[in-house]
């Protein structure tokens, strides 16, 4: 009898084992995270792609596409070479710079979103300087940051503005040039720059290149080429989490929260600032394209009116098939009929 009643045990120790085998011996383990790294192109702050990832982060969203997120800030610039160089899996630039990049020296970067449908830059002059429009520029000093803007250009040419008349220097990013009066207009980011020069006592008139039929295109998430290639499926789970995040900063009854986050990251800045910049950053981030397809998105028509007006204003070193500098894949992906796919 002993011995039956051991055999049976054992057997019945057996059955058990071979039930619960196809948990057990899983090669994945569930709730598993996959570790990547998204670099933001610059310091902490209310630019709306950094925004979603921090929201992303904070809400849970990224680990809801089982992702665990090494969020980090560029200090120096070094986001591209990191992604570059696999240190980084995804990061932040421009769409201009990304054409400029795609263009010359031809780097292998793809951008997957599009959080700017308006540009980043913008014009301003002090209020009290009397300069009111375009044409009021000629005879002043034009500051700009690093090389004569095409958006300047484009409203140059749009208002029928006299470019040898207007003194150009290039100035840098201290925008208390104008406040100083070393320049009389000034090449600034629109999200921030005109409330750090309100906030020193100094009201400003804007132009915005879009008002002067200028597409101009604002901030992208980019990846490698071979990342988007050989692992769709990791680029898909990002953009899917950072537009849930996106799509929740969007609400306006979410702005509180929305601020409450961004300050966790971005510690030293001013609540009042931040709101200023991710109103701002919300009302470029609108507009026909989002409202039919869904934010974040763009489209083959706007990428290619930007590049043609890279290349009228010699922006571009050389042509170059701009639709290897974009991809919709993963926004389809991310989207059915205009609503975000979640989880």
């Amino acid at each position: 009898m002993i011995t039956t009643t051991y055999q049976s045990k054992i057997a019945l120790v057996l059955v058990l084992l071979v039930a619960f085998a196809p948990f057990s011996c899983s090669s994945e383990t569930p709730g598993e995270l996959r570790q990547i790294t998204f670099m933001a192109g610059f310091k902490p702050q209310a630019n709306l792609p950094f925004v979603a990832a921090y929201v992303a982060q904070e809400k849970g969203y990224f680990a809801e596409q089982s992702l665990e997120v090494d969020l980090r800030h560029a200090s120096t610039g070094e986001h591209l070479q990191l992604l570059l160089s696999g240190d980084v899996d995804f990061t932040t630039a421009d769409a201009a710079s990304v054409l400029k990049r795609r263009s010359d020296p031809g780097l292998p970067i793809v951008a997957f979103a599009l959080f700017g449908q308006k540009g980043q830059q913008g014009f301003i002059s002090l209020t009290n300087s009397e300069i009111n429009s375009p044409p009021d520029w000629e005879g002043k000093t034009f500051g700009y940051k690093s090389s004569v803007p095409p958006d300047y250009l484009a409203i140059l040419k749009d208002a029928g503005v006299d470019r040898s008349k207007i003194t150009e220097v290039r100035v840098g990013f201290d925008p208390r040039v104008l406040t100083e009066g070393q320049v009389d207009i000034l090449a600034v980011f629109k999200s921030n720059e005109p409330d750090t020069i309100k906030s020193l006592g100094f009201d400003v008139n804007l132009w915005d290149p879009s008002d002067f039929g200028a597409p101009s295109l604002g901030l992208t998430y980019i990846a490698t080429s071979e990342l988007a290639e050989q692992d769709p499926e990791l680029v898909e789970k990002f953009l899917k989490a950072t537009l849930k995040g996106l799509e929740f900063a969007l609400e306006e009854n979410n702005e509180e929260e929305t601020l409450d986050i961004i300050l966790r990251f971005a510690r030293d800045e001013k609540r009042k600032h931040q709101r200023f910049m991710l109103r701002s950053e919300i009302d470029d981030a609108v507009g026909p394209v989002t409202e039919s397809y869904g934010a974040g998105w763009m489209t083959d028509q706007q990428w290619e009116a930007l590049y043609q007006h890279l290349i009228q204003y010699d922006a571009l070193a050389k042509p170059f098939d701009y639709k290897t500098a974009f991809t919709d894949q993963f926004l389809e992906a991310a989207y059915d009929d205009g609503k975000l796919i979640w989880p």
